[in-house]
């Protein structure tokens, strides 16, 4: 692109940005539209490309590949989603501290021959619970999925002021390492791996669910609808669609629902910061994400 200088940054008179989306399954993703809309607000170019691994038939291996032309393009950055967040970590050149802590990574900048690694989901969920609980209670919280989504929303739960944590996933060990890590960060804390889910939710002030399902390919219930009550808030990661089956089933019982958008528009306009070192407005993003039009997304 004209107007993009080897560094990954726009020249001054000629602000542009390349910058992308890195994951399997995102041809429904609301980046490139949330993005480019900004962008454009600004008065600044932007292209926003997805690199979906399994619409483009790559495997992992292309990852490296990947972030070596990225470098070579001059792109300013790119984002990274399921399942590649704990994946890109050894192919960096540096972390910022709060990918550190969180050992995962969504936010990817290019800058002076450098990559370094970001995590704007703790900022997007921070938001998410900031702004959608209101006076409920937020002591005690089950949250479903450990991989790398998963340790920025437990990160922020735990940021802000969750007491007790209870950590489900399918595999076991990896639940047990993002407790053992966020005990070592936040002691005094209860921070442990459940083994009875209805049982933990029945004692639970609030569920997240921080795994895929919910997704267009991946549909279902991340846990049983009869554990879900109104004495549950209950949010999703998840944002296409916007309303999941558990999102759907949670509000018919009676909980009160944050659905994915807050957490996506936080974290893209962090992101977005961080790509172009201009300010999103985060409200005009907010509208762009409410009036999506998919066929002008890219």
């Amino acid at each position: 692109m004209d107007g993009i200088d080897n560094a990954g940054r726009a020249s001054a008179d000629n602000a542009a940005f390349l910058v992308g989306l890195i994951g399997r399954d995102i041809g429904a993703s609301r980046s490139p539209w949330l993005h480019e809309r900004e962008a454009s607000a600004q008065g600044l170019r932007m292209l926003y490309m997805l690199f979906d691994f399994a619409s483009r038939g790559w495997g992992e291996a292309r990852l490296p590949q990947l972030l070596a032309a990225l470098g070579t393009l001059g792109a300013a950055g790119c984002n990274v989603t399921y399942p590649y967040k704990q994946t890109v970590l050894g192919l960096l050149d540096e972390l910022s501290p709060q990918a550190a802590a969180v050992g995962a990574v969504n936010t990817i900048v290019f800058r002076d021959g450098r990559t370094t690694g970001h995590n704007t989901d703790i900022i997007g969920f921070g938001d998410a619970l900031a702004t959608g609980l209101g006076d409920r209670p937020f002591g005690r919280v089950v949250q479903v999925g450990a991989g790398g989504a998963g340790a920025a929303t437990a990160q922020a739960l735990m940021l802000h002021g969750v007491a007790t944590l209870s950590l489900f996933d399918a595999e076991q060990s990896r639940a047990e390492m993002l407790a053992d890590r966020l005990r070592q960060q936040f002691p005094g804390r209860d921070i442990h791996v459940g083994g009875d889910l209805s049982k933990a939710l029945a004692n639970a002030d609030g569920l997240v669910n921080a795994t895929p399902m919910g997704m267009v390919k991946l549909p279902g219930l991340p846990v049983p609808a009869d554990a879900l009550g109104p004495h549950l808030w209950v949010t999703d990661i998840v944002y296409f669609p916007l309303e999941t089956e558990l999102i759907v089933q949670s509000r018919r019982r009676g909980c009160t629902v944050i659905n994915g958008s807050a957490m996506a528009v936080g974290q893209a306009a962090a992101a977005f910061s961080l790509f172009t070192g201009h300010a999103a407005d985060h409200r005009r993003m907010q509208s762009s994400f409410t009036c999506f039009a998919p066929a002008q997304s890219g």
